[in-house]
């Protein structure tokens, strides 16, 4: 009966009474050749081919037979390498070590086994892949397409030229390059920049010929736009952690500047104080028909703003010592009219530290 070699290795099967006096040789072959099948193989590709055979032999050294199979060889086009016999049933794998035999590639190579499905891998990768064995419809397979494992660790750099899907947290201590746009999806997607340590935070914009930042000044507690890439220098807009707002030099206003924090203060009865918040409002528009103390409550310096004030009646109007005003105008206010007047805070606190001025009575 004589020898096949119909396994995946292609070793020597000896028929019975086969091998007579050879079993020794037969046998030490097949051990060798078991032990390169789980070994390292090169194989050269010719120049510019762009079809490649890797044939198994059958009973001898080949270097298609090794799990590893590197693949060298210049090219000026992507090849298809076709891996036989086509009844192997086998996990490689494929590295492409080609090289660009002129100026067009880096080439990639097409792994086939008969009319299936192929894999190609690109220059300078590696895929590990299985052959399916099926025959001339045979298919090479990507085994690790959807890769599932506990732990990954990459000593350098990771690339991912597809989707990258994380469940759970994603934790990142070296650089993160981004070279497209970045999303944020989900019902609530949240961008947390730092871990509550006492350091600042940012932002940088990369301009070609000016940086601009938006960062945690940690040491100021404050939220700081600015020019450069430095948190804290050249800044122009600083936002406290009172809200309070700091523009640090002239604004300019392209359209209308309006303003919306309007508060209507309507009085009833005899005397009484009618006070205005400068902590909530600018504006105000009161409405009195009785005499009434005008006054301001936390003021703060710079502060100014319009106040439309309907006297409903002739009634006194009397005001706090924290509140200046011309004489003449305190005295045309008594008169039930409309009026208009601004204010302007020279102090945080004081006597005449909040400055009014009247319209005359408005028709």
């Amino acid at each position: 009966m004589a020898s096949t070699y119909v396994n995946d290795l292609r070793l020597n099967e000896l028929g019975t009474g086969d091998g007579s006096g050879t079993w020794g040789t037969t046998t030490n072959t097949n051990l060798e050749l078991i032990g390169e099948a789980f070994g390292f193989g090169t194989e050269a590709i010719s120049t510019n081919a762009n079809t490649h055979a890797s044939v198994v032999a059958d009973g001898s050294t080949d270097q298609a037979r090794a799990m590893y199979i590197k693949y060298t060889g210049a090219l000026d086009s992507d090849c298809t390498i076709t891996i036989s016999p086509n009844t192997n049933n086998r996990v490689h794998f494929i590295e492409n070590a080609t090289t660009d035999s002129g100026s067009s590639g880096p080439y990639s190579i097409i792994i086939s086994q008969g009319t299936g499905a192929n894999i190609t891998v690109p220059n300078g990768d590696t895929k590990v892949v299985y052959l399916d064995g099926a025959g001339s419809g045979a298919a090479v397979v990507d085994a690790f397409a959807s890769l599932n494992v506990v732990d990954l660790k990459v000593q350098d750099d990771l690339t991912v030229t597809d989707d990258a899907a994380v469940g759970g947290a994603l934790t990142v201590t070296g650089l993160v390059t981004a070279n497209a746009n970045l999303t944020l999806g989900g019902s609530a997607p949240t961008l947390t920049i730092g871990d509550a340590g006492e350091e600042d935070a940012k932002l940088v914009f990369d301009g070609a010929a000016q940086d601009f930042y938006v960062g945690l000044d940690d040491s100021a507690d404050d939220l700081v736009i600015g020019k450069g890439s430095a948190v804290g220098t050249t800044p122009a807009i600083s936002i406290d952690e009172n809200l309070l707002v700091s523009i640090e030099d002239d604004v300019t206003v392209k359209g209308r500047a309006i303003g919306i924090q309007d508060a209507a203060i309507s009085t009833s009865g005899d005397s009484g104080t009618t006070t205005m918040n400068l902590a909530d409002h600018n504006n105000f528009s009161i409405s009195v028909g009785h005499t009434t103390t005008l006054t301001f409550s936390n003021q703060t310096t710079g502060q100014s703003g319009n106040i439309f004030l309907n006297k409903t009646s002739a009634s006194a109007v009397s005001l706090n010592a924290i509140v200046g005003m011309n004489a003449a105008a305190l005295t045309a206010i008594g008169t039930a009219g409309v009026y208009h007047l601004t204010y302007y805070v020279k102090a945080d606190s004081g006597d005449n530290s909040i400055l009014v001025s009247v319209s005359g009575a408005l028709t």
